[in-house]
């Protein structure tokens, strides 16, 4: 083939579909049975139809104080199951029609370089890890590396089912009593969101100060007052060191910054540690191609490796490992091989060069943030000048019953700006502000300025009038 696509999620199929409409032939090797890779089938879409489960469930119980009342809901697991697993068939149907209309080959096994213009793709069965025995090689004039990555495992953490990754979380087999989420981060917060309202009580462990990093703190501490009745015990500068399987449940050991430890039992532990990139999976080493010590492979602006034809996007690449970010890539290395292949200077030139790249917590409320965040201006010494819009007078916010949520904007303030800087960064904390975070990524990546987007008038009420009232 003109392409071959090692690995289908996000930036995968972006890549194969991209690269076919612009006249390539293209393979796509994929261990699963279905496209769309860990985010579609066992990560962000199963996630949020289960997040929205369970805002609804928690949107109906406030309903009594405004005098509408239901009984207390009746959970069918095996339903709520059958339901997530009817939204990813949805979506993996409609990635299947599309590769077919694209003429795009699937190859379905785990693919490995042979050397720098074969892959050897070792036929899989069931869940991906089964190999079926029967092998086939494809040979390529160019190669895309999108093989993902995968979730880090705790070594001292025994072998068994009531011990998860998020896939398995997902996975749905029984609501916990009880459920330790090891790990502050968005993914583990996001399950922590969905078995809370299912009924589960819980604990979370995180080894720096604070949980979701990465956004201000002032976002996360709206969050944390309205969530702290989901959680029993949330234990910050702590290490997690232990953990035995025992019948009552997993024993889970503690250590605290001062040394002291202490121990759990639970029914549920949800390891959300972070994720591993699969760079020392593929045989990249045979193909001419350098991984790095922890599996990523270093890329150039047009996503390519140190060897000129074959080149890398998506998690592999490096952090953040968001699946926005693997379809912008996808395009940029799709476009750069098809401009090279058909002497198309303009489209051989594409680069990726997005200035800003947002990410959101879909727990509940939710946490958006694009851009420069306070605590990075502070650290990097930026003069910023911040508006803020609490919800509190938002009209909208008030009639839908969650006015705890606010806007924040950030603007240059250096004197080179001369009070007119333009905007650096953004955050929402509230509902729907995944939906809205998008706005501020465009006043960014556009170099608007305060008046930019104040004098744009939005619509009354909305949640999004927020950001020009910031």
């Amino acid at each position: 083939c003109d392409l071959l696509v090692l690995g289908a999620g996000p930036g995968g199929y972006s890549a194969a579909f991209r690269a076919a409409d612009l006249g390539l032939k293209v393979v796509i090797v994929e261990r699963y049975a279905t496209l769309g890779g860990v985010c579609l089938n066992v990560g962000c879409i199963p996630s949020k139809a289960l997040l929205h489960v369970a805002a609804v469930m928690d949107e109906v119980s406030h309903l009594g104080a405004l005098g509408v009342a239901f009984g207390a809901p009746v959970v069918n697991i095996d339903q709520l199951r059958a339901h997530k697993e009817k939204v990813i068939a949805k979506l993996t149907g409609g990635l299947a029609a599309m590769a077919k209309m694209r003429k795009v080959t699937t190859v379905r096994g785990v693919g490995q370089f042979l050397d720098p213009y074969h892959v050897q793709v070792e036929e899989t069965t069931g869940s991906g890890t089964e190999r079926a025995g029967s092998s086939k090689v494809i040979k390529f004039k160019h190669a895309i590396i999108a093989a993902g990555s995968q979730s880090v495992k705790l070594p001292f953490f025994p072998e068994d089912e009531r011990i998860v990754d998020s896939t398995g979380a997902l996975a749905l087999q029984a609501v916990p009593k009880k459920m330790l989420i090891v790990g502050g981060g968005i993914i583990g917060l996001e399950m922590g969101t969905v078995y809370s309202s299912l009924g589960a009580r819980l604990d979370v462990v995180e080894m720096l100060d604070g949980l979701m990093q990465g956004a201000d703190r002032d976002l996360v501490k709206v969050w944390e007052k309205l969530n702290k009745p989901r959680f029993d015990k949330i234990m910050l500068k702590t290490k997690t060191v232990g953990a035995e399987a025992t019948p009552e449940g997993i024993k889970v050991t503690f250590e605290a910054q001062d040394g002291s430890k202490s121990e759990g039992l639970y029914d549920l532990v949800l390891q959300a540690v972070g994720r591993t990139p699969n760079g020392k999976k593929i045989g990249a080493d045979k193909a001419g191609v350098a991984v790095t010590e922890r599996g990523f492979i270093n890329v150039d602006l047009q996503m390519r490796t140190n060897v000129a034809h074959i080149f890398a996007i998506g998690d592999i690449v490096g952090q953040p490992m968001l699946a926005h970010k693997a379809v912008h890539e996808a395009h940029v290395a799709a476009e750069v091989i098809a401009g090279t292949l058909k002497g198309d200077d303009k489209l051989a030139k594409s680069a990726f060069d997005a200035r800003v790249i947002p990410s959101v917590a879909y727990t509940d409320p939710e946490v958006a943030w694009v851009g420069l965040t306070e605590d990075q201006a502070k650290a990097q010494g930026i003069k910023v000048k911040k508006g803020l819009f609490p919800w509190t007078a938002s009209g909208r916010a008030i009639a839908n019953g969650r006015d705890e949520g606010f806007t924040k904007l950030l603007f240059d303030d250096s004197p080179e700006a001369h009070g007119h800087g333009r905007i650096l960064g953004g955050g929402i904390v509230g509902t729907h502000a995944g939906d809205m975070i998008g706005e501020i990524a465009l006043a960014i990546e556009m170099g608007a300025d305060a008046v930019d987007i104040g004098k744009t008038i939005h619509p009354h009420p909305t949640l999004g009038e927020s950001i020009g009232m910031a």
